[in-house]
Protein backbone atom coordinates (compact mmCIF):
# COMPACT_ATOMS: atom_id res chain seq x y z
CA UNK A 1 0.00 0.00 0.00
CA UNK A 2 0.87 3.35 -1.14
CA UNK A 3 2.07 5.93 2.05
CA UNK A 4 0.38 8.80 0.20
CA UNK A 5 -3.37 9.68 0.38
CA UNK A 6 -5.96 11.10 -1.65
CA UNK A 7 -8.79 13.17 -0.19
CA UNK A 8 -11.40 14.32 -2.10
CA UNK A 9 -14.77 16.68 -1.15
CA UNK A 10 -12.76 19.09 0.44
CA UNK A 11 -14.45 22.22 1.38
CA UNK A 12 -12.92 25.43 -0.34
CA UNK A 13 -12.66 26.98 3.06
CA UNK A 14 -10.04 24.11 4.25
CA UNK A 15 -6.25 24.77 5.14
CA UNK A 16 -3.16 22.17 5.28
CA UNK A 17 -3.09 22.97 9.03
CA UNK A 18 -6.52 21.73 9.70
CA UNK A 19 -6.17 19.14 7.36
CA UNK A 20 -3.00 17.99 9.19
CA UNK A 21 -4.43 17.98 12.43
CA UNK A 22 -7.70 16.28 11.51
CA UNK A 23 -5.23 13.21 9.79
CA UNK A 24 -2.73 13.25 13.21
CA UNK A 25 -5.73 11.40 14.45
CA UNK A 26 -4.68 8.14 12.75
CA UNK A 27 -1.37 8.51 13.18
CA UNK A 28 2.26 10.70 11.80
CA UNK A 29 1.30 13.30 9.14
CA UNK A 30 4.40 13.93 7.07
CA UNK A 31 2.93 16.21 4.61
CA UNK A 32 0.04 17.98 3.74
CA UNK A 33 -0.75 19.31 0.19
CA UNK A 34 -4.12 21.11 -0.52
CA UNK A 35 -4.13 21.43 -5.01
CA UNK A 36 -4.86 24.88 -5.89
CA UNK A 37 -5.81 26.55 -9.49
CA UNK A 38 -3.55 27.87 -10.70
CA UNK A 39 -5.52 31.09 -12.16
CA UNK A 40 -7.52 31.74 -9.52
CA UNK A 41 -5.67 30.20 -6.28
CA UNK A 42 -8.76 28.57 -5.02
CA UNK A 43 -9.02 25.31 -3.33
CA UNK A 44 -9.87 22.79 -6.53
CA UNK A 45 -11.49 20.21 -3.55
CA UNK A 46 -9.06 17.95 -3.11
CA UNK A 47 -5.58 17.37 -2.02
CA UNK A 48 -2.92 14.57 -0.78
CA UNK A 49 -1.58 13.47 3.21
CA UNK A 50 1.32 11.32 3.32
CA UNK A 51 1.56 9.11 6.09
CA UNK A 52 4.65 7.95 8.28
CA UNK A 53 4.11 3.94 7.89
CA UNK A 54 1.70 1.82 6.16
CA UNK A 55 -0.46 0.82 9.41
CA UNK A 56 -1.22 4.48 10.01
CA UNK A 57 -2.37 5.01 6.31
CA UNK A 58 -4.57 2.05 6.75
CA UNK A 59 -6.01 3.75 9.68
CA UNK A 60 -6.56 6.83 8.28
CA UNK A 61 -8.38 5.53 5.58
CA UNK A 62 -10.67 3.47 7.79
CA UNK A 63 -11.36 6.61 10.30
CA UNK A 64 -11.58 9.58 7.70
CA UNK A 65 -13.25 8.20 4.78
CA UNK A 66 -17.16 9.39 4.53
CA UNK A 67 -16.28 11.70 7.84
CA UNK A 68 -17.26 14.56 7.96
CA UNK A 69 -15.48 17.56 8.01
CA UNK A 70 -16.48 21.47 7.75
CA UNK A 71 -19.54 20.14 6.84
CA UNK A 72 -18.55 17.79 3.86
CA UNK A 73 -18.11 14.04 3.80
CA UNK A 74 -14.34 13.15 2.90
CA UNK A 75 -13.12 10.89 0.24
CA UNK A 76 -10.53 9.05 1.45
CA UNK A 77 -8.34 6.52 -0.18
CA UNK A 78 -5.07 5.22 -1.77
CA UNK A 79 -3.65 7.69 -4.47
CA UNK A 80 -2.54 5.97 -7.73
CA UNK A 81 0.17 7.54 -9.08
CA UNK A 82 0.23 10.21 -11.62
CA UNK A 83 -0.42 9.55 -15.40
CA UNK A 84 1.54 11.77 -18.22
CA UNK A 85 0.03 14.39 -19.78
CA UNK A 86 0.06 14.98 -23.17
CA UNK A 87 1.58 12.98 -25.90
CA UNK A 88 4.63 12.46 -28.05
CA UNK A 89 6.12 15.72 -29.81
CA UNK A 90 6.31 14.89 -33.43
CA UNK A 91 6.95 17.96 -34.71
CA UNK A 92 5.73 20.75 -37.02
CA UNK A 93 3.84 19.98 -39.76
CA UNK A 94 5.37 21.08 -43.32
CA UNK A 95 4.16 24.42 -43.86
CA UNK A 96 5.59 24.73 -47.64
CA UNK A 97 1.96 23.08 -49.21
Amino acid sequence: MNLKLYVGNLPFGASEEALSNLFSEAGTVQSVKIVVDSYSGRSRGFGFVEMASQAEAEQAISLLNGKTFMDRALVVNEARPQKKKGGEFKGRRDRNR
